[in-house]
């Protein structure tokens, strides 16, 4: 009987394939660390590394959005510790003014510095984020100043205008979680965030507050001076207060959600790790065992190639 040997080229050449293409998929484990090299590898393990992986990336941008919210959390909270402190003076001036003692000389010295409190005033409220160099208090328009003045002759503020609007900027900051350090400027529709300068909801007006107390004061007229300026100081200062509680309370929410998006993503490291890595040390002695297994089918191989057609032949 006449024998074929291309069967057993065929079937060596077939088995010296399985057995290289083992070594390889061994040798990648040992050098990436990972048990998956493709989908048909271990399809659970890859679909659920790719999610793992997914909701990690998903993770490091809340963190990012975190990050952004706190660096300008901080910023507006330096802004209204100013204002803060301006109210303040604001209202000793307005008590002091109104006694029946205060000259006419007092009254001109607060006026001017009432025209002083205004400028610092203005100039906080458009004040710029230096992380991103748009302006802080203009709402979601924030790429020009939020407010302007007029000035007279001698360059005392008359009237102020605002050029923001009164929304703000959201930021995802967790799953179904939103957050936004801003505050508008001015807010006159009632609803939505209050305005940190102007506020209708709750009667804040600051910069016109202060100009209308700056004027009663040059005017001598210390009547408005306790029964109107004050007044309406005090709710100034109740609005900036609210707003520096509010930045608190921020602030807050902002740093437990950092904990919690680090410590999420950690988890997720240890899932993605434990869904794809390899156990080194079992790998390595499959690794020995595939190389063994190969070197061996060389030689078996070599030995039957080698063989003549007449060991086949009958005697």
């Amino acid at each position: 009987m006449r024998v074929a040997t291309h069967a057993y080229t065929d079937a060596m050449l077939n088995q010296f394939n399985v057995l290289a293409a083992a070594q390889q998929n061994l040798q990648s484990q040992v050098s990436t660390g990972l048990s998956v090299q493709a989908p048909s590898d271990n399809p659970t393990a890859m679909q659920n590394t790719l999610s793992y992986l997914a909701n990690q990336s998903t993770q490091t941008q809340y963190s990012a959005n975190i990050g952004t919210l706190q660096t300008r959390a901080t910023s507006v909270d330096s802004v209204l510790q100013s204002l803060q402190t301006i109210s303040s003076r604001a209202g000793e001036i307005a008590t002091s003014a109104g006694g029946a003692t205060t000259s006419p000389a007092d009254l001109a010295n607060y006026a001017d510095e009432v025209n002083s409190l205004i400028n610092q005033v203005v100039t906080a409220a458009n004040t710029k984020d230096a992380s991103t160099g748009k302006y802080l208090f203009g709402g979601t328009a924030s790429s020009s100043p939020p407010f302007t003045t007029t000035t007279d002759a001698n360059g005392n503020v008359t009237a102020v205008t605002y050029n923001g609007n009164s929304s703000v900027n959201q930021a995802q900051i967790g799953a179904g979680m939103t957050a936004s350090a801003d505050i508008p400027g001015a807010n006159t529709s009632g609803t939505g965030p209050r305005g940190l300068i102007t506020d209708s909801a709750s009667g804040a007006d600051f910069l016109n507050h202060l100009i209308s107390l700056r004027n009663d004061l040059t005017a001598g007229n210390t009547t408005a001076v306790t029964n109107s300026d004050s007044a309406n100081l005090q709710k100034d200062e109740n609005n900036i207060a609210y707003q520096v509680a509010n930045n608190g309370v921020l602030q807050n929410q902002l740093t437990a959600a950092a904990s919690f998006a680090t410590s999420n993503s950690q988890n997720l490291s240890q899932m993605v790790s434990n869904s794809s890595s390899a156990d080194l040390m079992n790998v390595m002695v499959q690794l020995s065992q595939a190389q063994t297994s190969y070197q061996a089918a060389l030689e078996s191989g070599s030995k039957i190639m080698s063989l003549s057609l007449l060991n086949y032949l009958p005697t």
